[in-house]
């Protein structure tokens, strides 16, 4: 009988925890945008979140933004070849870079430059008890670390797709320039005519969404950390694992619900 029921207990173990993690979770959710609109306000961590997760991000997301552009429209030229559909290049590069690659790409590198920055930052101050000090002074930590920092990236991470959209699709321009043969004002005015509305703010959204994702994870599992180095290590991966799956996730979500018509 044990043989039969231990694996059964194990399976049942997981599943709780799993979702009392869930659970936890959604609760940490929920308290941190409360803070959003309870005085009192950290106006200087807000700002200085704006600048660590927007201002110090932008060479990365241009640099990448620029080579994914390129190679975009290198690979699109080689597979429209074997169709005579060259010309579409313009067109699928804008789209491409503004429906799925801009706002994916900007979202996995905030989660690997900022996720993981916020999580060490959080757990190191949860091991050297300065979480405990800030309780101690009257002050919570969740209004003052996490509400910040989350809300900042809500706010600045649709600029950095904005940028890294237009990045994106200034490196296809370049390359079908100067490598592939396209005319300048051809490209220009097929990429502005298939371009919609929607496209750019659907971009927007997702920006705003994989921001607060981001955010929001590494500073759940910077407050959730272990004591001593292996449990800011061990939050920090988890920060950026979580973190990434779950931007995949909601875009994924994100596409089926704006682009299901």
């Amino acid at each position: 009988m044990n043989l039969v029921l231990s694996p059964l207990a194990t399976v049942g173990r997981k599943t709780l925890g799993m979702l009392a993690g869930i659970g936890r979770f959604i609760m940490f959710l929920f308290e941190t945008i409360s803070h959003f609109f309870r005085p009192p306000f950290y106006v200087g961590e807000f700002f200085q979140a704006l600048l660590s997760i927007g201002y110090f991000s932008l060479p990365v997301v241009g640099m990448t933004a620029l080579f994914t552009g390129g190679a975009l429209a290198l690979q699109i030229y080689a597979g429209g070849a074997r169709f005579n559909a060259e010309a579409v290049v313009p067109q699928i590069v804008a789209i491409g870079m503004v429906r799925e690659l801009g706002p994916v790409m900007v979202g996995l590198m905030i989660a690997a430059r900022v996720t993981s920055s916020v999580a060490a930052e959080i757990a190191t101050m949860r091991v050297t008890e300065q979480i405990d000090a800030l309780v101690t002074l009257s002050t919570n930590p969740m209004k003052y670390l996490t509400a910040p920092r989350v809300l900042a990236a809500v706010i600045v991470v649709p600029i950095l797709v904005g940028i890294g959209d237009i990045i994106g699709i200034a490196g296809g321009f370049l390359v079908s320039t100067e490598t592939l043969g396209f005319n300048s004002a051809t490209y220009l005015r097929n990429t502005a005519d298939f371009l919609e509305t929607t496209d750019i703010v659907s971009s927007l959204i997702k920006g705003a969404v994989f921001g607060g994702i981001a955010a929001l994870m590494g500073c759940y599992y910077g407050m959730n950390s272990g004591r001593g180095a292996q449990g800011v290590g061990r939050a920090t991966k988890s920060s950026v694992e979580a973190a990434a799956v779950l931007i995949l996730a909601a875009n994924f979500a994100l596409t089926a619900l704006l682009f299901s018509a």
